[in-house]
């Protein structure tokens, strides 16, 4: 409807701004007979009125907005952040890395119960951690359901405490949520594998604080140049 370069201090309670997008809105007479009303040109709805002649503006425009009708849309979406647990960190990661929209993947540790666990404490069961990637994406790019359903493309969803030679707790299928609206995806797509006779092992639970992993664990198959040994890619929806 606007745009924010146009938006300017009236001092009269509402937002207001001295332009609009060209083709959004329209302006029609208002009932009380003196004002014009503007409305949403593709929808209808009432946002506000316009003023001209009040020379706030070089443009000599105000359009006055209800702030109910308004929502802010970034240009450029700042990144947002995933966490998921699927057995060796290494596999999860060479994966994620190949999806388009997303900028970064970071090996690491969640869910235990002591401060900056290290890989031998991880992996000697003492610290309650899961092997967790951080996948940094962009949202104008790739959505967290898409990620979602990678995720339970990559690991078997089934296998516990565990994805294939990789045995113990630390190597369990987890997905953690940040958000209430990714535990809903979580939840439904648990829901359409169940459906298709898939016995879902994945725990789904909130995202703790995340544990980067030691700089040899980053990056580790580009490094070697060789492919993940448990992590094989596998479509199920």
């Amino acid at each position: 409807l606007f745009h924010s370069t146009d938006k300017f201090k009236s001092h009269c309670g509402w937002p207001s701004f001295d332009d609009e997008i060209k083709g959004a809105i329209k302006r029609v007479p208002d009932k009380d007979g003196y004002r014009t009303e503007i409305v949403c040109a593709n929808c209808g709805a009432h946002l506000g009125h316009v003023f001209e002649g009040e020379k706030m503006t070089a443009k000599d425009t105000r359009h006055c907005v209800n702030s109910l009708a308004l929502k802010f849309i970034p240009l450029n979406p700042l990144p947002k952040v995933a966490y998921f647990a699927g057995g060796c960190f290494w596999g999860m990661e060479h994966h994620f890395e190949k999806l388009k929209g997303v900028k970064e993947v970071v090996s690491g540790y969640m869910g235990g119960h002591i401060a900056n666990p290290t890989y031998w404490e991880v992996s000697g069961k003492k610290s309650g951690h899961v092997e967790t990637v951080k996948v940094v994406y962009d949202p104008a790019q790739v959505d967290y359901e898409t990620l979602a359903r990678l995720f339970f493309e990559i690991h078997d969803p089934t296998q516990k405490d565990g994805q294939g030679p990789d045995i113990g707790p630390q190597y369990k299928s987890v997905a953690f949520f940040s958000r209430p609206e990714e535990k809903r995806t979580i939840d439904k797509l648990i829901g359409l594998l169940t459906a298709k006779g898939y016995d879902v092992a994945t725990e789904v639970k909130a995202a703790t604080t995340f544990y980067p992993a030691e700089e040899n664990h980053q990056d580790y198959y580009e490094r070697k140049g060789t492919l993940p040994y448990c992590h094989v890619y596998q479509k199920r929806f």
